[in-house]
């Protein structure tokens, strides 16, 4: 058991030197460097999971030459105040009453603008839910959101349809920055960083059709409303030539740091994938047939796998897909005493809960069957948060800043 208290504080060591290490501060940098001159006025908007940090760190660089600015992050993520800056908080991953208040103070700010200004968006993933401007009433896009998320639905197809239930979405809102330039500087959590899905693209050219908006309403058998039906036949822009966008994070850099962390912790590292994109309970069921395929190798190993998996929720417990992926992987390691799996988010909250995720080893389903729990019923009902509660496994980070996709590490020794 020493042995497995060791693995599990290598791996808390391994995720917290990773997220110090994907810090917007280290990342953002060499962008703001680039921004071109401004004769007028400099406006800052920044909104998603790691908006926070994004102003901050610009407000340092810019100081007083940043006229306003309007921050807007999930509910618990404001670390502190901002000069000049608003930090304002709303609903993830389900809008609320306060993104829609938070996001027409931030189109209040983007009035009477001049072709000398320049609107300084800064995006983060989390940004579809935390900056909104609906054409339909605010239940209904609770309703098509809530519907999208529990369907299992890739990012791609949850945004395409958010896209076009928005007035801010899908370039939509670098229409409304006109005349002035716009700069956005991003920090992706979408597998290929398209910029047209990262927060639904906002400033970005929309490259999705009517036809793939039919495809996803069939494929999910969404209930829409008939002025939801309307919203969704309506085209987005498709040509934005005063918007330079920059990605300056995504999970390259995620799996990047983690494999130097390890690396310098003693381990033999091997990148599984930095494009995770499956059930999150298949890609636990995954890692641990690697755990029992290695589990008598001589070496210390560290397995990555970076992305962003899925649950296709049919219960009605409550946890994250991390939190998920980790019970699944508990299964399949059960009674092996050299392997510890940790799967955490790294904006630090995984699903509607305040884990990141959860480390579990070769004795979790053990304490779980002593507590009188099935892992596959517990999976039935998507009940990961509880399960990981009582077996003392859950991961937590707090806020973090960052938002890169989510970092699964399994070690071997």
């Amino acid at each position: 058991m020493n042995r497995s208290r060791s693995r599990s504080q290598d791996a808390r060591n391994i995720i917290d030197v990773t997220l110090r290490a994907i810090h917007p501060r280290l990342l953002m940098t060499p962008a703001l460097g680039k921004l071109p001159n401004c004769a007028g006025r400099i406006l800052l908007l920044a909104f998603g999971k790691a908006a926070w940090s994004m102003a901050s760190v610009a407000r340092e660089y810019l100081g007083d030459r940043i006229d306003s600015g309007i921050c807007i992050t999930k509910h618990g993520h404001v670390m502190g105040n901002i000069p000049g800056v608003r930090c304002l908080e709303a609903g993830h991953p389900v809008p609320d009453e306060h993104t829609i208040t938070a996001t027409q103070q931030a189109l209040a700010m983007l009035t009477d603008l001049t072709p000398d200004d320049l609107v300084l968006v800064l995006i983060s993933g989390g940004g579809s839910a935390l900056f909104e401007d609906p054409l339909v009433p605010l239940d209904q896009l609770q309703d098509i959101t809530r519907q999208l998320l529990a369907s299992g639905a890739p990012i791609t197809h949850i945004n395409t349809i958010r896209k076009r239930l928005s007035r801010v979405k899908g370039g939509r809102l670098a229409q409304l920055c006109q005349p002035a330039r716009v700069v956005s500087i991003i920090m992706s959590d979408v597998l290929g960083d398209p910029l047209d899905v990262i927060a639904s693209g906002p400033t970005y050219p929309d490259s999705s059709t009517t036809a793939d908006v039919h495809d996803i309403i069939d494929r999910y058998h969404l209930d829409l409303t008939p002025e939801a039906r309307q919203c969704l036949e309506q085209e987005t822009p498709k040509d934005l030539p005063h918007v330079t966008n920059r990605i300056v994070g995504n999970v390259t850099n995620l799996c990047d740091c983690a494999i130097t962390a390890a690396t310098l912790l003693g381990y033999q590292v091997h990148v599984l994938t930095t494009s995770l994109d499956c059930e999150a309970r298949d890609a636990g069921a995954f890692m641990a047939a690697i755990a029992r395929t290695h589990a008598t190798d001589d070496t210390r190993q560290a397995w990555i796998a970076c992305g962003e998996t899925v649950v296709h929720v049919t219960g009605n417990g409550m946890g994250g897909r991390n939190q998920e992926l980790a019970l699944a992987a508990a299964a399949g390691i059960a009674g092996l005493d050299n392997v510890t799996l940790a799967s955490v988010g790294s904006d630090g909250t995984d699903g509607p809960t305040e884990a990141a995720g959860a480390i579990v080893d070769g004795f979790t389903a053990e304490r779980l069957t002593q507590q009188g729990l099935s892992i596959p019923d517990v999976l039935a009902c998507n009940d990961s948060y509880h399960a990981h509660a009582l077996a003392g496994t859950l991961f937590y980070t707090g806020p973090t800043g960052n938002n890169l996709n989510d970092l699964t590490l399994l070690l071997i020794n």
